[in-house]
């Protein structure tokens, strides 16, 4: 945590970042630890079928099927 907050600083108007997550925003700062990491962002929400979860589905049922 103290190391991604590092980075957010040294960025912090500087650069922009890209923050992906599966969380609730809500839910931010309870891993994140701090709520200044949310200050003056964007965010962009996905609602939708993820890819990653449909991947990795179709990776287990080809596992169970070898077995």
């Amino acid at each position: 945590m103290a190391l991604l907050f590092d980075v957010v600083s040294r960025a912090y108007e500087r650069t922009s970042l890209i923050v992906t997550t599966n969380l609730p925003f809500e839910q931010w700062t309870e891993v994140l630890g701090s709520q200044r990491l949310t200050h003056r962002v964007h965010i962009l929400e996905a609602n939708g079928e993820s890819y990653r979860l449909q991947d990795s589905k179709r990776r287990q049922a080809a596992r169970k099927k070898k077995k």
